[in-house]
């Protein structure tokens, strides 16, 4: 959106020209009627004109949890650049005028680029998502890596027992673990499904040690969560799987391990089909296990 009519139509012309759809709207008080209907992917705003409303409308924009996450831009005089009251306007970027199309060209992919990082991680552990997880895999199709599910035994039970606070202190912590094993192992993916999921995308010849690192990083610090008592006992009580009390053991982290190699793996849905089973037999040691798909053929 601009007030001032040429610098619009040749933004529009140059933003075109790139390949972008673009929608040119001269009049503030226009401008959510615009947004509601059909919500942009992100905003360039004029706010060299004065008091127009621009910034009243972008605060109203922020006020929205639907529409907060728009980016916008805000396009500033050089004399207003350092004395801007941002708290009142909050922007996510500015360019000063006269404007440089190189330089909003580059700022319009950052913001892009940006946004779909901030949606594909995951809040709590701040690993990429889902989006990130399934083109890691697609990438790592026929390469000699592996691909590696983790998740937590009995989180649930202990989840409701301990309380949500203590559960997502958990799922950080099994995040950090598997990123630092995956970097001190030379590097590779993390990516956080959701809940207490996981993903590592690791060479196949690391993939043994970094499931025996984390393994290990696991089993020493899940200890500090329980009372000497309940460690020595090992198990509390709590509701299982099908609502009966019974007697919860202590948190533990099974490992699903398929190489991406395989013959019979030939889309990455199968990867997780695979590792959903290799997972569910990790699970009946009732203890912190990996069990990695060895078949080649």
């Amino acid at each position: 959106m601009t007030t001032d009519a040429s610098l619009a139509t040749h933004a529009q012309v140059r933003l075109l020209s790139k390949g972008y759809l673009v929608v040119c709207i001269t009049r503030s008080d226009e401008v959510l009627n615009t947004v509601y209907d059909d919500p942009p992917d992100m905003m360039v705003v004029d706010l060299s004109t004065g008091n127009d409303g621009s910034a009243e409308m972008i605060a109203s924009l922020r006020g929205d949890s639907f529409f907060s996450a728009i980016p916008i831009i805000g396009l500033v005089k050089p004399c207003d650049a350092g004395a801007f009251e941002w708290e009142n306007c909050p922007l996510d970027d500015f360019i000063q005028l006269p404007l440089d199309y190189n330089e909003l060209f580059c700022r319009i992919s950052l913001a892009l680029f940006r946004i779909k990082r901030i949606f594909d991680n995951n809040p709590l552990t701040r690993l990429p998502g889902n989006t990130s997880i399934q083109r890691a895999i697609e990438e790592s199709m026929g390469k000699p890596l592996a691909v590696c599910y983790l998740d937590i035994n009995c989180f649930k039970p202990y989840n409701d027992v301990y309380g949500f606070g203590r559960g997502d202190e958990v799922i950080r912590m099994l995040g950090r673990i598997i990123f630092n094993a995956v970097r001190e192992s030379g590097g590779g993916f993390c990516g956080h499904v959701g809940g207490d999921d996981f993903v590592a995308i690791v060479p196949m010849e690391r993939a043994e040690v970094v499931c025996q690192t984390v393994i290990a990083y696991f089993d020493r610090i899940v200890l500090d969560l329980f009372d000497e008592e309940t460690k020595a006992r090992g198990y509390y009580n709590g509701i299982n799987r099908k609502g009966a009390m019974d007697q919860i053991p202590l948190l533990s982290v099974s490992i699903g391990v398929v190489p991406t190699d395989s013959p019979h793996l030939r889309h990455a849905a199968k990867v997780a089909e695979v590792a959903a089973d290799l997972k569910a037999q990790a699970k009946d040691s009732k203890k912190s296990c990996y069990i990695m798909d060895r078949r080649r053929g």
